[in-house]
This record gives structure tokens, sequence and C-alpha cells, in this order.
């Protein structure tokens, strides 16, 4: 009997896979032992020492939620008319006329060209609330925005201090059609490339919804400090949203702490600067009459709250990436050593830093776009613009979640390859084809060579 051996590095374990013995018995026999794959990467050990961090943390997340858990008293209060806070209903429009801007008084004093068209007179019915079936008229101007239709769904607004024909008003258009026919798309898109991924990311992102609808936004409501509602909130999303997605392994314990130190980090820096810069927070008419409703929010905290919240879905792809590129490279080379790890996966993270920095201040600069042109139009100084607390309020929010961005990569990569290089499972420990940390769950890694090796067997 003749014995050969062919190793392929040290066994997979786990849901990669595990030790793979084979026999081939033609003419003579012969006996082949396969270890595919690269070397377990996290031993028992190692699984401890990051048990020891995060499982006090998830308890303090836990504790968190129950603490700053809102109350479960009706915080709603007497609308005001004013901006969002008035009562909306559905409402149709069932005719549409055109007339003279002069028969309906909508003619500008300044009797500028616009103004002398023809004006809509829209009929528009209640369909929801207790006025359910009243009728107003809405006249539409030439120079207005929005044109109405017959047949068209509109929101209304209701203003009961006002004389009866003068409650309702059109405030905006129904488009919840196609909207609910947009996230469908989109859910059947990440299904159908994503498979059971996709499905696990649809439920993350459901979750994701919930803690903000359930916990942060009424938290805040009550009175609650923001950052650490944001700080607790987010916390929670990241923990259920990553180990939901990416399975309860080492290598997702890693991104979470990769996560974890550049939240902190943008948590310093937000509130360093945005105190230093004197940034109040108070910024915008929603920000106001948030203010106006609530006196006791911490407005400045509620922006620093926004920043965190703002920065962790950026975040979670930066050290889940960096995390799996570790772990691939570790795959690909199993002596790699840990400098050799950390300089390869670090040439990947540069091109993410590159591509999620341009990302970030592209997404600011366009919600900001309206409030740019303004200035534009008012010919105002580079300088000007930039430290004025509006676009100042921007560049604290994009330049501080950048830097944590980009302190993510060389952190979340030096944690992974440290964690794959000190944590290898010893010789004696692999042979038993124990349980170690794999890809996640019903993920296997495909023999490497096993096509060619059973060639040479038959040989």
């Amino acid at each position: 009997m003749q014995k050969h051996a062919h190793a392929s590095g040290s066994p997979l374990r786990g849901a990669s896979g595990s030790c793979d013995d084979r026999s081939v018995n033609d003419s003579h026999s012969h006996s082949h032992s396969h270890h595919h794959g690269p070397a377990a990467p996290v031993s028992t050990h190692l699984r401890k020492v990051i048990a020891a961090v995060l499982i006090p943390f998830a308890t303090a997340v836990v504790a968190g939620l129950i603490l700053l858990w809102p109350a479960g008293a009706d915080s709603r209060h007497e609308e005001t008319g004013v901006g969002f806070d008035r009562q909306m209903e559905q409402a149709r429009v069932t005719k549409v006329e055109e007339v003279d801007c002069k028969d309906v008084n909508a003619e500008r004093e300044d009797n500028d060209a616009s103004s002398r068209g023809r004006c809509q007179v829209a009929t528009v019915e209640v369909t929801t609330g207790p006025h359910t079936g009243r009728q107003f008229q809405e006249v539409v101007t030439p120079d207005a925005t929005r044109r109405l239709d017959t047949g068209q769904g509109v929101v209304v607004a209701f203003a009961p201090q006002a004389p009866e024909e003068l409650q309702y008003s059109v405030v905006d258009v129904d488009r919840k059609f196609p909207m609910i026919l947009l996230a469908i798309f989109f859910a059947l898109v990440v299904v159908a490339v994503g498979r059971l991924r996709g499905v696990l990311a649809l439920v993350g992102l459901v979750i994701t919804f919930a803690v903000l609808t359930l916990f942060i936004l009424p938290a805040i409501l009550q009175g609650s400090n923001p950052l650490l509602v944001a700080v607790v909130g987010g916390s929670a999303i990241m923990l259920v949203t990553l180990y939901l997605c990416h399975g309860l392994t080492a290598r997702t314990s890693v991104a979470v702490l990769g996560t974890l130190i550049s939240l902190v980090l943008i948590g310093l820096l937000g509130s360093l600067f945005i105190a230093w810069a004197k940034l109040s927070g108070n910024t915008d008419d929603q920000t106001a009459l948030v203010h106006s409703l609530y006196p006791d929010i911490e407005i400045r905290g509620l922006l620093l709250a926004g920043v965190l919240i703002g920065s962790l879905g950026v975040l979670d792809d930066v050290t889940v990436t960096q995390t799996s590129a570790v772990w691939e490279l570790r795959q690909a080379d199993p002596t790699a050593s840990w400098r050799k790890l950390y300089l390869s996966a670090m040439r990947i993270g540069r091109d993410h830093i590159a591509s999620v920095v341009n990302t970030l201040v592209l997404a600011y600069a366009g919600a900001a776009l309206p409030l740019l042109l303004l200035f534009s139009i008012a010919q105002a100084s580079s300088g000007t613009v930039a430290t004025s607390e509006l676009v100042a309020e921007e560049i604290v929010r994009t330049l501080v979640g950048s830097i944590g961005l980009v302190a993510s990569v060389p952190v979340t990569t030096g944690l992974a390859a440290l964690v794959v290089s000190a944590g290898l499972v010893d010789k004696g420990e692999g042979q038993g084809g124990g349980q170690g940390d794999g890809e996640g769950p019903g993920e296997r890694q495909p023999a490497k060579g096993g096509r060619g090796k059973r060639r040479r067997a038959k040989g």
C-alpha cells in the first residue's frame, strides 16, 4: 500500500467545510488525504476574547434601550397649523376649469405677464377624516409649479380656525402608488440578486426603520438626550443588522468592533467641532418648528445624532468589506503574515476610501444644492459661503463623517489581520475537524484544486 497525502493548507472547519479523506482502490490501493481550504481562522481562545468585549457592549445597548424606551403615553399635541404640524387628509380632484385670473381675483398687483394668463379652478372633494364628502375650490395660478388634473389624488391641510370655505387647501399630491411600486421593485431586485442574503438585508432594513420610528424618534420627542438615544439606537441597529446579514461569526464581530471604534471617533470629533464652530443646529424651518413645539429638545445634540446615524450605514459597508478582504486574502495565502495581510487589504481599502469619501461629499452637496444655488445667485464669496452656519453645518457633518470612515479602514483592517494571524488553530486542534469560524451559515468553500488531485490519484 502506498500513501499519498496532499494538503492544501490546514483543514477548513465550521460552515466552510471539514476534513475530506478519500480512498481510491484500483489494482493498487491508494489512500489520499485532502485538507482543503485555508487555516481555520479563529481559535476558541480568541473567540472568548472577542466575546469578552462584545457581550458587555451588547448588554449595555440592551440596558440603554430599556432605560430610554419612550413611555406609552400619547405624545400627540394640538396642531399649530404651521409647516408639517397640520392635520392632513386625503382628497380627490373632481373637476378642473380654466378661467381668466381676473375672474378669480388671482391677478397679481405687479401686473406681471405670468399672472395675466389662465388660472385653474379645481373642485376638490375630501375623502378621509370627519368632513368626508366636503367639496371646496382650489385656484392654481399660471406661475405655480404644480398643476392639477381631474381624478388626481391630493393631500389637503385642515385649518379649523379659518372660515368654513377656507378650512381646506391642497398642499401636496398623493404619490403613494408609485412609491409603493418602487419599493416592491426594489425588494424584488434585492431578493433576485442577493437571494437569502437579500431577504436578510430586507429584514434588516425593516428592523432599522422599526428602531428609528419606535425608539429613536419617540425617545427624542420625550426629552431624552438626542446623542445618547442615537448612540444606543444606532448600536442596536448595527448589532442586529450586521449579525443578521453576515452571520454570527468572528468575521462579523471584527466588523462590529471596527464600526464601534469609528463611531466613537465620529462622536468625539463631532462634539468637539460642533461646539468649537458654535453651530446651533437650528438652521432650517423644520428644525425651528421642532424646537418651537418641543423646546426641551437639545438641538445641537440632534445635529450630532444626525451625523452619527448618517455615517452608520456607510461605516457598516466599509468595515464588512475590509474584514472580508482580510479573510479572503488569508484563504488565498494561509502562510501570510500579519504585515502582509494588512498591507494587501489596505491596498483594497484605499480604493474604497476614495469612492466612499466622494460619495459622502456628493450626497451632502446634492441635498444642499438649492442652498448653494441661493448663495451663487447672491454672488457671495467662497469664504462667506463656507463659513455661514447653513453651509458650515454640512461641511462639519461631511468632514467628521469622512474622517470616521477613513479611519475605519486601517482600524478594521488591522483588527482583522490581527485576529486571523494570532487566532490560528493549532495543528493538533485542527486535525479533529472541530467547529471554527467559517464563512457563514450554509456556505461551503469548494475543494481547492480537487479535480487535479483526483486525476493524479487515479493515475
